[in-house]
């Protein structure tokens, strides 16, 4: 297992599909806490550090593999520009899916525990601490990303088209415009 930090004060990631208060089922699956990192393509000393955590984290399970490395070996670190052109949030970066069975610790930039769930949303920036392991499971062999814990250091605009209920009514005026008028 090969563990890392990623996202800098300078080089924030920012977060995405953040269910980190809360596990969620995937498909059936077990629950899990998980997020989805976004790296903009232009942070190459991180997407550097991420590569070679995976490499290291590929030979040390070769034993998982058979002794070698397969050619079809499935990584984490996947391109927004193919996987999720459709999301503009994803544009011109790399991104990085992580999960755990155990609820990630979260704290905010001066190491105080965020308590509040607000607090910490998709859309927000911060660092992330991740382990990188193989798996070999009913022939999907691969390395995946643990994710262990989580500092938001800025806020960032929402993801999910979601608005704030402050945002839907403050340009409201006496004036009905709505549908049923």
């Amino acid at each position: 297992m090969v563990k890392i930090t990623i996202g800098t004060n300078e080089n924030p990631v920012r977060f995405s599909y953040a269910n980190v208060h809360q596990p969620v089922s995937v498909n059936g699956s077990d629950l899990k806490y998980s997020v989805s990192i976004i790296i903009p393509k232009s942070d190459k000393k991180t997407i550097k550090k991420i590569k070679d955590a995976i490499q290291k984290a590929t030979q040390e399970n070769k034993d998982k593999f058979g002794g070698k490395v397969p050619s079809n070996l499935k990584t984490p670190l996947r391109d927004g520009d193919v996987d999720r052109e459709d999301d503009e949030a994803y544009a011109d970066s790399y991104f990085i899916n992580a999960n755990s069975k155990m609820k990630p610790g979260i704290v905010d930039a001066e190491l105080n525990p965020i308590m509040d769930q607000s607090e910490f949303y998709s859309g927000c920036y911060g660092r992330v601490s991740l382990t990188f392991y193989g798996f070999n499971v009913n022939g999907n062999r691969g390395i995946a990303a643990g994710l262990q814990n989580i500092m938001k250091t800025d806020d960032g605009e929402p993801l999910g088209g979601r608005r704030s209920a402050e945002d839907d009514f403050a340009d409201d005026s006496d004036d009905d415009d709505d549908i049923l008028g």
